[in-house]
């Protein structure tokens, strides 16, 4: 156990984790000259190597024999834990860190400390680990002037002097020996007893086509054997371990995944959902009798509804969320019906950037054509007999004369950004009800803001108006905090007298009017015109608060009169407006799917 290195890598996005995890892997010879085919070897998934993020966590073990100099003969095993960097994932990334007791600390050396470094930092400290700060992209022309200010911030972070940091490229290969080394001599072996009855954490989960779940873990106690009869201390679940084995850059067969390891296990687990991130696994006779602490079941904070554009296709909508959460666990859905979309699925998701995901893979793996609602949150109703009701779906919320009290979830939101943008963020954040905590200054020109927002007015637009309004410098990481009581109500949207209910969204009564306003005016635009008037109105329970018209086309009757009396062209006036009431008391409105896109972007205007 002695020569065991188990550590993660933290990072902001696109600060060089994933490239520098690849130099770390060729420089111990993990992987060969040859396997290098990508840019990207641990984020092979093509949508994280357009966006420069690592969506699913990767775990690979390094063997690295130190130089002469040292006079140090063996031979050190580095397991590397990489972790996913979005605020979405932040559960899966406390049980990574879990695993490890060491963290290579990643900031750019021309952006500087950025706000998921900072909230992923907390966490490591928390989970007692030992931090080794790098400053990377040193051979960027722009480094030479912000490596001063760069090492600083981080000085200022974490209390380390600067003979501890370590500068890098992961680029072109710099320092990357000095990391190995610090990994040796900084991190500390893992403790445990491999006498002790078992107990692994897993940290991850995949879906094999041929072998069911395959679950990561780390053995904390005791050791993993093939043959062994296990029990998942949460679920109660029991199974018997068919394979058991390392983590390369292939999963490599063995007996047994000994004390401090990390590894793989897999027992005919047909549903992914079985092996639960964070669960405590152990011998199902003669097993511990405390699971490792920490467990939480992962919740959807964000729910949408995906609608096949076709209605055709809602079986093969179902068979391709069915295959997508075979390899997501943390993905919720539900069969739902809206009169005006038909049959879909009400999904449930970590955040906004794993919703984005989930419909772009449904869309390019799958090739599914879908609509998505407008993505809300999961409110608390409470009703005037006292009941609690979790209301996900704005169509499912009581009439509003029933409602006693409605809460909603609120978060602490950390922006990081330039001082001069200080004002605009501030602007921004108050117009979505923000509450003012505190600001701190990491250097002259940066500065850390505090705020806390109701998740509801988070979720639409507002990490992109951000980096709108400062010019793409904000960084923004929150964490959910409690629930608290808000004047909300629900906007319909009514056409023709008829609701839509994929439409309606709940709101904060001072914003209702506006919203509802808003909204019927880009919907006037969007629909296309009848052969009848269409009323376009928003409605907080019976009352109308917001009304637009859509024109009817019409066809010029008058235009085969040339002159002649005038009650002549009157009486085929009156007949075509009869003609027109007729038409619109058994007219139904096709609503296209920019209307539903619209709700997505109200502030653009």
């Amino acid at each position: 156990m002695k020569n065991i290195r188990n550590f993660c890598i933290i990072a902001h996005i696109d600060h060089g984790k994933s490239t520098l995890a690849d130099r770390l892997l060729e420089h111990t010879g993990a992987i060969t000259k040859r396997e290098m085919t990508n840019a990207q070897i641990l984020d092979d998934n093509p949508l994280e190597q357009e966006r420069g993020i690592t969506i699913k966590l990767h775990a690979i073990q390094m063997n690295y024999q130190r130089t002469k100099e040292t006079g140090d003969k063996a031979v050190y095993t580095l397991n590397l834990i990489d972790t996913p960097g979005h605020v979405d994932f932040s559960y899966e990334v406390s049980r990574s860190l879990k695993a490890c007791e060491g963290a290579l600390l990643v900031v750019d050396g021309t952006q500087g400390v950025e706000a998921q470094t900072i909230s992923n930092l907390y966490l490591a400290i928390k989970a007692d680990l030992e931090i080794i700060p790098v400053i990377n992209k040193i051979d960027l022309p722009a480094a030479a002037t912000t490596l001063e200010t760069v090492k600083t911030q981080v000085m200022d972070l974490i209390g380390c002097s600067e003979d501890e940091m370590i500068l890098a490229s992961a680029k072109s290969g710099v320092g990357i020996e000095k990391i190995l080394e610090a990994l040796v001599e900084r991190v500390p072996p893992p403790k445990g007893d491999p006498d002790a009855p078992l107990r692994a954490l897993i940290f991850d989960s995949i879906f094999d086509s041929y072998r069911g779940a395959v679950a990561y873990v780390r053995v904390v106690d005791g050791r993993l054997r093939k043959g062994d009869e296990i029990v998942m201390t949460h679920s109660g679940k029991k199974f018997e371990v068919d394979e058991c084995g390392l983590l390369r850059m292939r999963r490599v067969q063995g007996e047994e995944i000994r004390c401090g390891s990390v590894g793989y296990f897999t027992a005919s687990i047909k549903d992914v959902k079985d092996t639960k991130v964070g669960d405590t696994v152990t011998l199902a006779h003669g097993g511990a009798e405390h699971p490792i602490p920490g467990y939480q079941e992962v919740k959807p904070m964000v729910f949408a509804g995906i609608y096949p554009a076709d209605s055709d296709d809602y079986e093969a909508l179902r068979d391709s969320l069915d295959k997508l959460a075979l390899n997501d666990s943390s993905l919720v859905y539900e069969p739902e019906t809206s009169t005006a979309l038909g049959f879909g699925f009400r999904c449930g998701f970590l955040g906004l950037l794993h919703m984005e995901i989930v419909q772009e893979r449904l869309e390019r793996e799958f090739e599914q054509t879908i609509v998505t609602t407008v993505p809300n949150v999961e409110y608390v109703v409470t009703n005037k007999n006292r009941e609690e009701i979790v209301v996900d779906n704005p169509a499912k919320m009581p009439p509003i004369g029933e409602v006693e009290t409605i809460s909603e979830p609120f978060i602490r939101a950390q922006i990081i950004c330039p001082s001069d943008y200080i004002g605009p963020v501030t602007k921004l954040s108050m117009e979505r009800r923000a509450i003012y905590i505190d600001t701190k200054y990491l250097s002259q020109d940066r500065v850390d803001m505090t705020f806390e927002l109701p998740l509801g007015e988070v979720i639409f637009d507002f990490y992109d108006r951000l980096k709108s309004i400062s010019r793409g410098y904000a960084s923004f990481d929150y964490e959910v905090i409690d629930m608290r009581d808000e004047d909300l109500v629900k906007v319909d949207i009514l056409l023709n007298g008829d609701k839509v209910d994929a439409l309606s969204v709940i709101v904060h009564r001072t914003k209702a009017y506006h919203y509802g306003r808003k909204l019927c005016g880009k919907l006037r635009k969007l629909i296309p015109r009848q052969m009848f008037e269409v009323a376009v109105q928003a409605a907080i329970g019976a009352k109308v608060i917001a009304r637009d018209t859509i024109k009817a086309m019409r066809k010029d009757v008058i235009s085969k009169c040339y002159g002649g009396d005038i009650t002549r062209k009157r009486k085929l006036l009156e007949k075509q407006k009869e003609g027109k009431k007729r038409m619109k008391q058994v007219g139904s409105v096709e609503i296209p799917q920019e209307a539903f896109l619209a709700v997505l972007s109200m502030d653009d205007d």
